[in-house]
Protein backbone atom coordinates (compact mmCIF):
# COMPACT_ATOMS: atom_id res chain seq x y z
CA UNK A 1 0.00 0.00 0.00
CA UNK A 2 2.70 2.90 0.83
CA UNK A 3 5.23 0.89 -1.92
CA UNK A 4 5.74 4.65 -3.25
CA UNK A 5 7.53 5.36 -0.01
CA UNK A 6 10.19 3.14 -0.69
CA UNK A 7 12.56 5.46 -2.07
CA UNK A 8 12.13 8.47 0.47
CA UNK A 9 12.14 5.87 3.24
CA UNK A 10 15.33 4.36 2.24
CA UNK A 11 17.02 7.73 1.63
CA UNK A 12 15.62 9.02 5.00
CA UNK A 13 17.52 5.45 6.63
CA UNK A 14 20.80 6.00 4.75
CA UNK A 15 20.24 10.02 6.17
CA UNK A 16 19.38 8.95 10.29
CA UNK A 17 22.64 6.85 9.87
CA UNK A 18 25.07 9.47 8.91
CA UNK A 19 23.52 11.93 11.42
CA UNK A 20 23.89 8.89 13.65
CA UNK A 21 27.85 8.83 13.42
CA UNK A 22 27.81 12.48 15.23
CA UNK A 23 24.69 11.92 17.12
CA UNK A 24 22.49 9.64 19.19
CA UNK A 25 20.08 8.03 16.57
CA UNK A 26 17.15 10.27 18.78
CA UNK A 27 19.31 13.50 18.38
CA UNK A 28 19.78 12.26 14.86
CA UNK A 29 15.67 12.61 14.30
CA UNK A 30 15.80 15.82 16.03
CA UNK A 31 18.34 17.15 13.71
CA UNK A 32 16.32 15.54 10.63
CA UNK A 33 12.88 17.16 12.09
CA UNK A 34 15.22 20.98 12.18
CA UNK A 35 15.63 20.66 8.95
CA UNK A 36 12.62 19.98 8.02
CA UNK A 37 11.12 22.96 9.70
CA UNK A 38 13.96 25.35 8.07
CA UNK A 39 12.96 24.07 4.69
CA UNK A 40 9.15 25.23 5.52
CA UNK A 41 9.63 28.48 7.35
CA UNK A 42 8.83 30.71 4.18
CA UNK A 43 5.43 28.94 4.67
CA UNK A 44 5.34 29.80 8.28
CA UNK A 45 6.12 33.51 7.65
CA UNK A 46 3.12 33.67 5.28
CA UNK A 47 0.93 31.77 7.63
CA UNK A 48 1.66 33.96 9.98
CA UNK A 49 0.87 37.48 7.56
CA UNK A 50 -2.51 35.56 6.80
CA UNK A 51 -2.87 35.42 10.82
CA UNK A 52 -2.44 38.96 11.38
CA UNK A 53 -4.81 39.84 8.22
CA UNK A 54 -7.58 37.53 9.73
CA UNK A 55 -7.06 39.05 13.45
CA UNK A 56 -8.10 42.35 11.17
CA UNK A 57 -11.39 40.99 10.42
CA UNK A 58 -12.39 40.17 13.71
CA UNK A 59 -14.06 43.09 14.63
CA UNK A 60 -16.80 42.32 11.29
CA UNK A 61 -17.03 38.45 12.07
CA UNK A 62 -17.75 39.01 15.73
CA UNK A 63 -21.09 41.35 14.02
CA UNK A 64 -21.67 38.39 11.90
CA UNK A 65 -21.68 36.61 15.03
CA UNK A 66 -24.01 38.94 16.52
CA UNK A 67 -26.47 38.16 13.53
CA UNK A 68 -26.33 34.65 12.42
CA UNK A 69 -24.98 33.08 15.79
CA UNK A 70 -28.02 30.75 15.53
CA UNK A 71 -27.41 29.48 12.51
CA UNK A 72 -24.14 28.10 12.17
CA UNK A 73 -24.22 26.82 8.53
CA UNK A 74 -24.76 30.45 7.76
CA UNK A 75 -22.63 31.69 9.91
CA UNK A 76 -19.76 29.14 8.37
CA UNK A 77 -20.86 30.54 5.18
CA UNK A 78 -20.90 34.25 5.74
CA UNK A 79 -16.95 34.05 7.34
CA UNK A 80 -16.11 31.90 4.41
CA UNK A 81 -17.60 34.74 2.31
CA UNK A 82 -15.60 37.27 3.93
CA UNK A 83 -12.38 35.73 4.27
CA UNK A 84 -12.74 35.00 0.36
CA UNK A 85 -13.40 38.63 -0.63
CA UNK A 86 -10.41 40.12 1.89
CA UNK A 87 -7.96 37.61 0.43
CA UNK A 88 -7.24 36.00 3.79
CA UNK A 89 -7.49 31.78 3.94
CA UNK A 90 -7.92 29.14 6.95
CA UNK A 91 -5.87 27.03 4.42
CA UNK A 92 -2.63 28.83 3.98
CA UNK A 93 -2.43 28.79 7.68
CA UNK A 94 -2.40 24.90 7.11
CA UNK A 95 0.13 24.54 4.73
CA UNK A 96 2.97 24.36 7.14
CA UNK A 97 1.41 21.20 8.78
CA UNK A 98 0.21 19.64 5.96
CA UNK A 99 3.18 19.81 4.07
CA UNK A 100 4.72 17.97 7.25
CA UNK A 101 2.67 14.90 6.37
CA UNK A 102 5.14 13.25 4.32
CA UNK A 103 7.94 13.39 6.31
CA UNK A 104 6.13 12.28 9.55
CA UNK A 105 5.02 9.53 7.48
CA UNK A 106 8.53 8.92 6.18
CA UNK A 107 9.31 8.94 10.16
CA UNK A 108 6.52 6.51 11.04
CA UNK A 109 7.58 3.91 8.66
CA UNK A 110 11.37 4.18 9.18
CA UNK A 111 10.63 2.35 12.83
CA UNK A 112 7.89 0.41 11.97
CA UNK A 113 9.51 -1.57 8.68
CA UNK A 114 12.04 -4.24 9.67
CA UNK A 115 13.54 -4.41 6.02
CA UNK A 116 14.78 -1.45 4.21
CA UNK A 117 16.83 -1.30 0.51
CA UNK A 118 16.50 -5.03 1.32
CA UNK A 119 18.93 -4.84 4.41
CA UNK A 120 17.44 -5.79 7.78
CA UNK A 121 16.30 -2.38 9.51
CA UNK A 122 19.35 -1.35 11.89
CA UNK A 123 17.41 1.84 13.16
CA UNK A 124 15.25 -0.70 15.50
CA UNK A 125 17.89 -1.44 17.93
CA UNK A 126 17.84 2.25 18.45
CA UNK A 127 17.06 3.26 22.07
CA UNK A 128 16.88 6.01 24.81
CA UNK A 129 16.22 6.09 27.68
CA UNK A 130 16.59 2.37 27.63
CA UNK A 131 13.48 2.10 25.32
CA UNK A 132 13.40 0.72 21.83
CA UNK A 133 12.77 3.72 19.50
CA UNK A 134 10.64 1.90 17.71
CA UNK A 135 8.34 0.96 20.86
CA UNK A 136 5.10 1.66 20.41
CA UNK A 137 2.33 3.25 22.94
CA UNK A 138 2.51 2.37 26.68
CA UNK A 139 4.87 -0.33 25.59
CA UNK A 140 7.22 2.30 25.14
CA UNK A 141 7.56 3.75 28.82
CA UNK A 142 9.11 5.70 30.57
CA UNK A 143 10.07 7.59 27.58
CA UNK A 144 6.76 7.74 26.32
CA UNK A 145 6.06 9.21 29.42
CA UNK A 146 8.73 11.48 28.70
CA UNK A 147 7.86 12.46 25.11
CA UNK A 148 3.54 12.70 26.30
CA UNK A 149 4.92 15.11 29.23
CA UNK A 150 6.68 17.51 26.54
CA UNK A 151 3.98 17.36 24.42
CA UNK A 152 1.07 18.11 27.15
CA UNK A 153 3.89 21.64 27.83
CA UNK A 154 3.70 22.09 24.34
CA UNK A 155 0.16 22.30 23.84
CA UNK A 156 -0.58 23.92 26.74
CA UNK A 157 1.60 26.65 25.15
CA UNK A 158 0.06 26.31 21.87
CA UNK A 159 -3.56 26.73 23.27
CA UNK A 160 -2.90 29.77 25.51
CA UNK A 161 -0.85 31.48 22.28
CA UNK A 162 -3.46 30.75 19.18
CA UNK A 163 -6.54 31.49 21.74
CA UNK A 164 -6.86 34.84 20.14
CA UNK A 165 -6.19 33.49 16.75
CA UNK A 166 -8.57 31.47 16.99
CA UNK A 167 -11.87 33.77 18.15
CA UNK A 168 -14.54 34.06 15.35
CA UNK A 169 -13.61 31.09 13.29
CA UNK A 170 -16.12 28.87 13.31
CA UNK A 171 -15.09 25.46 15.32
CA UNK A 172 -12.72 27.78 16.63
CA UNK A 173 -13.10 26.16 20.12
CA UNK A 174 -12.53 22.86 18.86
CA UNK A 175 -8.96 23.94 17.11
CA UNK A 176 -7.86 25.89 20.29
CA UNK A 177 -7.81 21.83 21.84
CA UNK A 178 -6.16 20.20 18.99
CA UNK A 179 -2.98 20.42 20.12
CA UNK A 180 -3.89 18.09 23.09
CA UNK A 181 -4.16 15.50 20.10
CA UNK A 182 -0.58 15.12 19.98
CA UNK A 183 -0.33 13.81 23.41
CA UNK A 184 -2.91 10.95 22.47
CA UNK A 185 -1.19 9.85 19.52
CA UNK A 186 2.07 8.89 21.92
CA UNK A 187 -0.52 6.24 22.25
CA UNK A 188 -0.08 4.66 19.24
CA UNK A 189 3.06 5.91 17.86
CA UNK A 190 6.19 4.56 17.96
CA UNK A 191 8.85 6.22 20.17
CA UNK A 192 10.62 7.69 17.05
CA UNK A 193 8.03 9.44 15.40
CA UNK A 194 6.51 10.62 19.19
CA UNK A 195 10.02 12.46 19.16
CA UNK A 196 9.59 13.70 15.69
CA UNK A 197 5.98 15.23 16.32
CA UNK A 198 7.34 16.82 19.81
CA UNK A 199 10.64 18.73 18.05
CA UNK A 200 8.38 20.08 15.76
CA UNK A 201 5.51 20.74 17.64
CA UNK A 202 7.62 22.88 20.05
CA UNK A 203 9.07 24.46 16.49
CA UNK A 204 6.16 25.72 15.49
CA UNK A 205 4.78 27.16 19.36
CA UNK A 206 8.59 29.00 19.48
CA UNK A 207 7.96 30.12 15.82
CA UNK A 208 4.70 31.49 15.94
CA UNK A 209 5.82 33.28 19.03
CA UNK A 210 8.85 35.01 17.42
CA UNK A 211 6.83 36.17 13.84
CA UNK A 212 4.53 37.52 16.14
CA UNK A 213 6.68 39.63 18.27
CA UNK A 214 8.30 40.36 15.50
CA UNK A 215 5.35 41.91 13.51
Amino acid sequence: MFGFLDVPVEGAYHLIHALTGPFSTALAIVVFTLGVRLLLHPLARSAARGERARAALLPEIKTLQAKHGSDRDRLAAEVTKLQRESGTSLFTGCLPMLLQLPFFTVMYRLFTTPVIGGEPNSLLGSTLLGTPLGAHGLAGGPLVYVVAAGLALVAWFSVRQNRQAADGVPGGKLIRLLPYGTVLATLVLPQAAGIYLLTTTAWTAAERALLRRGS
